[in-house]
């Protein structure tokens, strides 16, 4: 039997579905690990996140987005993973594509919770 793993996803901010192009990305731990020898490593904490690619619909509200600063997103994965951002706000420099009409957003937050 086969099994679904990629496909179409989806992302809510503060409850408010986005259409996004395919691919989401979340990291899948809180650490960054490094070793300093066999046996022994470091750790850093990693900033929790998503990003993904999203139309810009007219109906899109932009200022809610790049001026939130304690959203919770929510990005269900095709197959059936849910990452939840709490604190989430907006980082880099959105831009609008007018050749395909996307925006790439990237929500940082204060914790990220695989569910």
């Amino acid at each position: 039997m086969g099994k679904k793993v990629a496909g179409t996803a989806y992302v809510k901010v503060d409850g408010m579905q986005l259409t996004i192009t395919g691919g989401m990305e979340a990291p899948l731990m809180d650490e960054k690990r490094e070793t300093v020898y066999p046996g022994f490593y470091k750790a850093e904490k990693v900033t929790p996140y998503l990003k993904m690619t999203a139309i810009h619909d007219p109906d899109l509200p932009i200022k809610k987005l790049t001026e939130g600063t304690d959203m919770t997103v929510t990005g269900e994965f095709a197959n059936g993973k849910v990452y939840v951002l709490s604190g989430g706000y907006v980082v880099d420099e959105p831009v609008s594509k007018g050749d395909d009409g996307t925006i790439e957003f990237q929500f940082d937050g204060s914790k990220g919770v695989w569910q």
